[in-house]
């Protein structure tokens, strides 16, 4: 079916676009001016969290709202950038105690709670390497994922544990340390496992983030292995210039827009776009729990800004099938 294509007027409104005309933003671009919207880092270089978190710290935003979580029970919990900040730093510091370094990988088996995004942008500050996992995998491809990105640090839930990542311990030499999410005591019984709120409860939290080479690997994302064994694709620190500008002008965030990016974070669009990008722009997350439902849309889309919002192509199809308009 055919939508009739929705032409906004911007004449009128209080924020302009930031693609204000195509033809003469692809004429003038360039790499060197879109990294004028990064700060670096004090200490030199460029580091993913430090850009996401960190510099807004020591700005304007320290108690604006960075993360807005959206519980499955309909609980809201605000995590501020200040607060954001001290909690990736502990996070950090963690790591650091448990000996995992720069390079190493460390893996979240999540779903979309205030435990990913600790431990996604925490790694990052140590310079270590984030490698989210989708929840819904089952054991063997989070297995090989595990096995292929040589992971030292899994974080995730009790059920998933038991479930998908027990059966299989044998078959992953590299993993060192299970970090359990709201864990029960029977789960840590398990040598492997550590209590991840009383890690962080008594890390420090205070985090200087070192000196970060721009090409340093900071993403390792894999590919759904459809088509045979997954391909792990890395991104590097450098990459947040694109994360930034292409959030800036392909889905015009603005600093203090909410936004609500319905992609996963166990795939790359729900990690360049549904943490990094509005973060480093100044914008508020909405995380939602809960499994996507069209009829949330009621429920999110007045809570955004009326500009940013982003909907993976799997939820653009359900629309359609539903036959909501304009979802094409």
């Amino acid at each position: 079916m055919d939508w009739e294509v929705i032409r906004k007027e911007t004449a009128s409104s209080n924020v302009l676009p930031n693609l204000r005309g195509y033809d003469v933003t692809a004429q003038t671009f360039s790499w060197d001016a879109a990294s004028h919207g990064l700060a670096g880092l004090p200490t030199g270089g460029l580091n993913i969290a430090y850009e996401a978190v960190d510099r807004h710290v020591n700005g304007a935003l320290r108690d604006r709202v960075a993360l807005r979580f959206l519980a499955k029970d309909g609980a809201v919990q605000d995590i501020t950038f200040g607060r954001l900040s001290e909690l990736t730093n502990r996070f950090a510091n963690l790591l650091r105690a448990l000996g995992i370094r720069a390079g190493d990988c460390v893996a979240t088996l999540l779903g979309r709670i205030p435990d990913l995004y600790i431990a996604a942008l925490g790694t990052l500050k140590n310079r270590s390497v984030f490698c989210p996992l989708y929840a819904a995998f089952g054991p063997e491809p989070i297995r090989i994922r595990l096995h292929l990105g040589g992971v030292k640090i899994l974080v995730t839930t009790e059920t998933l544990f038991r479930n998908k990542v027990e059966p299989q311990l044998d078959a992953l030499p590299s993993l060192e340390y299970v970090l359990v999410s709201h864990s029960a005591a029977d789960t840590l019984h398990h040598p492997i496992c550590r209590d991840l709120s009383k890690l962080i409860d008594a890390a420090d939290p205070q985090f200087e983030i070192p000196h970060t080479n721009p090409q340093d690997r900071a993403l390792l994302h894999f590919t759904s292995g459809t088509t045979g064994s997954p391909k792990g694709a890395v991104h590097v620190h450098d990459a947040v210039r694109m994360h930034q500008i292409s959030g800036k002008l392909a889905l015009d965030i603005h600093p203090g827009d909410v936004f609500w990016c319905t992609a996963d974070p166990g795939w790359v669009t729900g990690t360049s776009y549904g943490i990094i990008a509005p973060l480093t722009l100044g914008a508020t997350l909405i995380v939602d729990e809960a499994a996507f439902d069209t009829q949330g849309l009621a429920v999110h889309v007045p809570c955004l800004s009326g500009r940013a919002g982003a909907l993976c192509t799997l939820l653009r199809r359900r629309l359609v099938s539903d036959g909501r308009p304009g979802a094409a």
